[in-house]
């Protein structure tokens, strides 16, 4: 997960690009265990997007969920994955300032086995790809 400085602490971002490491099942299928974020830092969130945010009870820990619906001054967050747990479903609602960034693209990592030119070409076609907002997971995860 991404080290930050005091600058951005403070909410001046020195660099608003960073990367990340999905860490766990909660966001399958869009995000699997291994695969690398390009996270913008300071992006303005939108119902449906894919953010990075700290953990409201452990704020060393980074997570990644879905921004389902603004609720007072807050996000209420959740995982794609319904079985996983870890979201507001646990935790309520996440306050704005522990929301540090926007997931746009998520980058899968070669595995050991892929050695044949078919496997590979098929690894290229699908190792890099934009992180989109899906406001139509948003409206079904609220519903939950």
């Amino acid at each position: 997960m991404p080290e930050l400085t005091q600058e951005t602490e403070r909410g001046r971002w020195v660099v608003p690009l960073g990367a990340a490491e999905v860490s766990g099942p909660s966001m399958v299928p869009t995000l699997h265990h291994g695969d690398l974020l390009v996270v913008h830092y300071g992006a303005r969130i939108g119902p449906g997007d894919v953010v990075i945010l700290r953990h409201p009870f452990q704020q060393d820990l980074l997570v990644v969920k879905r921004a389902a619906e603004r609720r007072g001054s807050g996000w209420w967050v959740l995982g794609d994955n319904a079985y996983a747990g870890g979201d507001s479903t646990d935790y309520g609602t996440v306050p704005e300032d522990l929301v540090l960034g926007k997931v746009r693209f998520r980058y899968r990592p070669l595995k050991p086995g892929q050695r044949s030119p078919l496997a590979l070409a098929r690894w290229l076609v699908s190792a890099v790809r934009p992180v989109f907002s899906d406001r139509s997971a948003s409206r079904r995860l609220r519903a939950r």
